[in-house]
């Protein structure tokens, strides 16, 4: 009877041991998220540290990286500098239709953050125009590639443009001195140069705006699926919190971006936060628009785009999370 119970105590003795190994491997040292000025949420949750309350109890800390554009946080993404960064969803397929190992686990928002801007005295009409202009535009970003997307409905191409490679800001600064003919923009830059400089939207097209996606690296949400969760969770509050206050929210962005609320109340009208888990519409979206990643040679040749896409989006997460 004795031999009996020790065993029963070793075999329950070990399930404990056990269970606090993997959650101990569950467990990362560190949570590395980043922030964006074209992503309200991230701005939310760093300013009210709403995460680092949640994971206090477990000993991780949590470090913010700014982000300033989709190129950079799938940089950071695919050099494990960060283990979330916060992108356009067509800007992620590019990503990782060229090996970045990544899933896009949340949407954050669905934007009108682009659109095509000249200055506001420029003689440019329509895309047409543009034929031999100079335009700014960060490669590998949502306004890269509603650039080419634009130019592709005139039957235009990007060797009948000059592109220069520059981040946001850069290219904000470039059209309002003159040194561009035309900008790819971004929120809430694009809206502080419609309000402070007076610069027009040559070209919108809501369609072509690609969501914003919360990516993760497929090794983060293997080895770490709870807090992939727990983030998401965080980032729930946050949205919810945008909902429910808008005015608030739009103090806040521009207390942190440092823009005048005017342009923080315009950045925000062109969000809608109603739908952040990936879906069926997200995905026919990214596929609507992938087939620009093939005729402008951004991928290798052969690529299958549409099963990128298939590969890219994961919503069990935040199915689970989502109420």
């Amino acid at each position: 009877m004795l031999k009996t119970i020790e065993r029963v105590t070793l075999a329950a003795a070990s399930v404990l041991l056990a269970t606090g190994i993997a959650h101990a491997a569950d467990k990362p040292g560190e949570l590395r998220l980043d922030y964006a000025y074209y992503s309200p949420p991230s701005l939310v949750l760093k300013k009210f540290g709403w995460l680092e309350e949640d994971l206090k109890a477990d000993g991780v800390p949590v470090k913010w990286v700014l982000s300033q554009g989709s190129n950079r946080a799938l940089e950071f993404l695919n050099s494990g500098s960060v283990d979330f960064g916060s992108t356009a969803g067509l800007a992620a397929v590019l990503s990782k239709a060229n090996g970045n190992p990544i899933k896009s686990v949340y949407v954050y928002s669905r934007p009108e953050w682009t659109a095509l801007v000249v200055p506001k005295d420029s003689p440019i009409k329509s895309i047409a125009d543009l034929k031999g202009k100079k335009i700014a535009a960060s490669k590998g970003t949502d306004p890269f590639l509603f650039l080419l997307r634009s130019l592709h409905q005139e039957g235009l191409s990007k060797s009948d443009v000059e592109i220069l490679a520059l981040q946001h800001a850069d290219g904000r600064s470039a059209l309002e001195q003159g040194r561009v003919d035309a900008w790819a923009g971004l929120d809430p830059l694009m809206a502080g140069s419609e309000v402070q400089a007076g610069s027009k939207l040559l070209y919108r097209n809501v369609a072509y705006n690609t969501y914003g996606f919360l990516n993760t690296s497929e090794r983060f949400a293997s080895e770490h699926p709870g807090y992939v969760k727990r983030v998401i969770a965080a980032y729930e509050k946050a949205r919810k919190w945008i909902v429910a206050n808008p005015e608030e929210t739009a103090k806040l962005v521009a207390e942190e971006a440092k823009l005048p609320i005017e342009v923080a109340r315009l950045q925000l009208s062109r969000n809608d936060f109603s739908k952040p888990v990936p879906g069926a519409e997200h995905v026919e979206a990214l596929k609507a628009a992938a087939p620009i990643l093939v005729e402008e040679d951004l991928v290798r040749k052969g690529t299958n785009v549409a099963a990128v896409v298939d590969a890219l989006v994961e919503p069990s997460h935040a199915r689970v999370v989502v109420k």
